[in-house]
Order: structure tokens, then C-alpha cells, then sequence
């Protein structure tokens, strides 16, 4: 638990004490709380397991699956309203926001085979994002805030949107795993070119645009 304290203090803008984490934090009290559900769920007593889940979920606000397999330095900054499905493994030194559901996009009556995302090391998922289905978000990504992923995201990548696409990638992590400025000014510029070639393309065929003007009336462009 110390290894945890010590790793959110690192990565907590805030920079906590140590004693405002262990009292003040409900992502630290949510995933130390998992470790003892997951120890009763591993030893067969499901039933206690989900119960304690359950209290914790009270508690925290955090809700988290006693089968799910969490790795070490697991953080959860704000916590409040995040869901990690039963089959979700989380790997280690992962950062995720307020509001994350790691969700599972499974058909009514499968019960067996993984039906929720895995998080590889060192990724950030920001707040609100939706992560669905068996997929992979690789070592390192970011997810950014809102965003809904259904498909991989490769290591060292950055991908918002919904559906989630990758708009570029770096090693440089930025909160709600949010993409870098030259991310977003490269994904800016890409735009404004494909504006630009949509007009010329519009004014070559001869194609009229027609834009409202404050007087209520029309204006051909």
C-alpha cells in the first residue's frame, strides 16, 4: 500500500501528503478494498466477495467487479462513478478519471470468454470514457476524456472521439488523457485542408452554397 501512496503522490498534480491519500482519496480506498474481494472471490466464496463489492461500491463510489485482475500503482483519480466489469484487466502504473466504465459488449446469454477491456501498463483512460468490448488499450496510450472505444488502440497512441480514433501518439502523458498540443494542431490543420479542397472542389463543379443571413434572407455563396 505504501508502493501505491507513494506512486499517486508522484503522479497527482495536487501533490497529496501522504495522509491526505489514505484518508481523502476513495480511488485509493476502492482499489485497496478490491484486493481483499478479489482474495475472497479467488477462494471460491463469490457470494462474500460480491457482497464487500458491493459495500465498497457504497463507500467509494468506485464500482469494481471482485474477479477483475488489477496490477500494481493502480490509481484512480477523482473515482467517483467508474465501472470495471468482471473480465477487465488492468496492468500496472495505469492511470484512469471520474466517470471510466471499462464495459463489456457481450450478447445476451454469453457468460463465459472475456467480455471487457484490457488495460495495458502506463496507460491513461480520461474522465467519461467509455472502454467496451475484448479489446486492448497498449502500453502507454491515452484515451481522451468523453471518448468511446470499441476497437484497439495501439501503445504509445493517443485516441479520442466517438467511436475513438487515433490521432497521433507520443511519450508525453497529459491529464484526462488529453492529446498533446501538436496532436491536436496537426488533427486542427488536417481539418482546415480537407475544408479548403471541399470548397475548390465545390467552386470547380459549380456547385452553389447557401448560407442564412441576420435579415432572414439568403444568400448564394
Amino acid at each position: 500500500m505504501c508502493e501505491l501512496i507513494k506512486s499517486i503522490q508522484k503522479r497527482d498534480p495536487a501533490q497529496p501528503t501522504f495522509l491526505e491519500v489514505v484518508f481523502g482519496y476513495n480511488g485509493f480506498h476502492a482499489v485497496s478494498l478490491h484486493r481483499l474481494n478479489n482474495f475472497f472471490w479467488n477462494l471460491g466464496l463469490r457470494g462474500l466477495a460480491r457482497f464487500f463489492a458491493n459495500i465498497s461500491r457504497i463507500l467509494t463510489g468506485v464500482e469494481i467487479h471482485p474477479e477483475a485482475r488489477i496490477g500494481k500503482n493502480f490509481f484512480i483519480d477523482h473515482g467517483t462513478g467508474v465501472v470495471i466489469g468482471q473480465t477487465a484487466v488492468i496492468g500496472d502504473e495505469v492511470t484512469i478519471y471520474h466517470g471510466v466504465t471499462l464495459g463489456g459488449v457481450g450478447r445476451a446469454g454469453q457468460v463465459d470468454g472475456k467480455r471487457h477491456p484490457t488495460i495495458e501498463n502506463g496507460a491513461i483512460v480520461g474522465a467519461g470514457a467509455q472502454v467496451l468490448g475484448d479489446i486492448t488499450v497498449g502500453e502507454c496510450a491515452k484515451v481522451g476524456a468523453n471518448s468511446v472505444v470499441t476497437a484497439d488502440i495501439p501503445a504509445h497512441a493517443t485516441a479520442i472521439g466517438i467511436p475513438a480514433r487515433v490521432v497521433g501518439g507520443d511519450d508525453t502523458a497529459r491529464g484526462y488523457g488529453m492529446p498533446s498540443r501538436q496532436e491536436m494542431e496537426n488533427l486542427t490543420s488536417t481539418i482546415d485542408c480537407i475544408m479548403k479542397e471541399m470548397g475548390h472542389i465545390k467552386k470547380e463543379l459549380n456547385i452553389e452554397t447557401k448560407k442564412e443571413c441576420k435579415d432572414g434572407e439568403r444568400q448564394v455563396l
